[in-house]
């Protein structure tokens, strides 16, 4: 059995763990107290599955904490197979019905408990004031931090109302990151009074709405610290719980992300963290066993050494622990309803010109890399409207491959599309030249093709015989783009 120190170190733990049962490593450091496991897509075959096995975690310790990444949108683990049956929070930032935004949380949150799954490690409080920004975009409700505050807290009351901890994120504010902290470390230029004014809002918000859990953000701030917030006491010490007043759970963003794994290491940042005011240490996908732990013995060591205090890696493994015992509180079993996820998509669509085809149509698909938030998309608006309308035709290019470049869409569509009406997909656009320039070649070409937005908008090209946004690419949003651009003809 692990001594005391031990066992406050493993609470503060919250690794990956591969398969879709428990492995063995995960169930005993479970028995001896591990604080509990973060899911992903890779340990879901289906919910049957999923129930089965979150029902063996807390059968070793019914105080775990069980998270997962479920923000809807484009950020799905339940549904990564299929894309979400919600849109995401941009999708309902542009509807800006706060009522509409708690509905759509809480039938998320009825969805995870039914699964067992008690943190969600969601919503999204960064405010998008970089339309480049490659890590948030359409997973943000907005670039008006009083809008996205709103909808912050609706979030956090529609999960909360289904016993589901909501877990804001990405504290202080991510929204004006350039670079991608998956990646490496983004450097934020505000000022603390613009911080103030802008990323601070939502997180506000979220406190005032009773969120009791907030994740920390992998960016340097220079005019508050020279540390990476998820390691500063400036940040979670003085900002967070002195000036905010925030009394609930911390969580660090997965350590193995290169922001702080490439600066400052996983071990050391484990200790920094926790000696910063950071209560659970979520290692990320890939840190599991061994990674467990080499974490513990860095903290039992640290505190050995007088770099870490006994009392605050207590107070840590208390919060932990009280999470777990909040989300193991009895409430009355609320079914998802999954239809005000698709009623949300079809209210969030924003159309110009004229985008409803009279016939079929052949759906071109602009794909950049992945948003690295989110798994491989396995759906796509083409394959959706050749359910609807099966003489259409669907195809996908990404970068790099053939017919992108120049001029060249103007001998490759006339015979891919084949007397069809064209829906040209983009994504992003304003981070992709490759994007622009075959969009603009292709319009030129045919003026009558309908462009559709499914990532972050803000730019398109000129000439298009209708504008189709959807702000955000989950499964919801394309039906309804599907919808409103073909009719269905050929099948029920």
């Amino acid at each position: 059995m692990p001594g005391s120190l031990e066992r406050l170190a493993s609470a503060c733990i919250l690794p990956g763990a591969a398969g879709l049962t428990a492995p063995d490593w995960l169930r005993r450091e479970l028995a001896d107290g591990l604080g509990g496991v973060v899911l992903f897509s890779r340990n879901i075959r289906d919910r049957e599955q999923l129930a089965a096995l979150t029902s063996s975690i807390l059968a070793e310790r019914e105080v775990a904490l069980v998270g997962i990444d479920e923000e809807g949108g484009d950020v799905t683990r339940l549904e990564a197979s299929t894309g979400s049956s919600y849109p995401g929070s941009l999708a309902l930032g542009a509807v800006d019905d706060t009522d509409l935004t708690e509905e759509v949380a809480a039938s998320i949150g009825s969805e995870l408990r039914a699964v067992g799954v008690n943190l969600n490690l969601a919503p999204v409080a960064d405010v998008n004031t970089n339309p480049r920004n490659p890590v948030v975009g359409v997973r943000a409700f907005g670039s008006d931090p009083a809008l996205v505050a709103r909808h912050v807290a609706a979030s956090v009351a529609g999960l909360q109302s289904r016993g589901v901890i909501a877990c804001a994120k990405h504290f202080p504010g991510h929204g004006a990151a350039e670079v991608d902290s998956h990646l490496e470390l983004p450097t934020i230029s505000s000022r603390l009074e613009e911080l103030r004014r802008v990323e601070l809002p939502p997180f506000r918000a979220a406190i005032d709405a009773g969120v009791r859990a907030i994740m920390t953000a992998h960016i340097l701030v220079p005019a508050l610290d020279d540390r990476p917030a998820t390691v500063s006491p400036v940040h979670l010490h003085e900002l967070l719980r002195e000036e905010l007043g925030f009394r609930g759970l911390v969580i660090t963003d997965a350590l193995e992300m290169r922001g702080i794994s490439a600066t400052v290491g996983v071990e050391e940042a484990a200790v920094l963290a926790i000696a910063a005011g950071a209560d659970a240490l979520c290692l990320g996908h890939d840190l599991e066993g061994e990674a467990v732990e080499s974490v513990r013995g860095v903290l039992v060591g640290a505190v050995r050494e007088g770099r870490l205090s006994e009392e605050r890696l207590a107070e840590a493994a208390a919060r932990v622990e009280e999470a777990g015992a909040w989300s193991r509180t009895p409430r009355v079993v609320i079914p998802p309803d999954r239809t005000v996820g698709f009623a949300a998509a079809r209210r969030a669509l924003s159309a110009e010109g004229r985008v409803r085809a009279a016939g079929a149509v052949c759906v071109v698909e602009l794909v950049p890399e992945r948003m690295m938030a989110a798994d491989p998309a396995r759906h796509s608006l083409g394959e959706l409207v050749r359910e609807r309308s099966p003489e259409s035709k669907a195809i996908v290019l990404e970068e790099g491959a053939e017919g992108l470049r120049g001029s060249e869409p103007q001998s490759f569509l006339p015979r891919a599309a084949d007397g069809r009406g064209v829906v040209l997909v983009l994504r992003d656009p304003r981070r992709h030249a490759w994007e622009r320039e075959f969009a603009e070649a292709l319009v030129a070409r045919r003026p009558d093709t309908v462009v559709v937005d499914v990532g972050y908008p803000g730019w398109r090209p000129d000439g298009a015989g209708g504008y189709l946004t959807t702000f955000g690419a989950s499964r919801a949003s394309l039906t309804a783009a599907s919808e409103m651009l073909v009719a269905a003809t050929g099948r029920p």
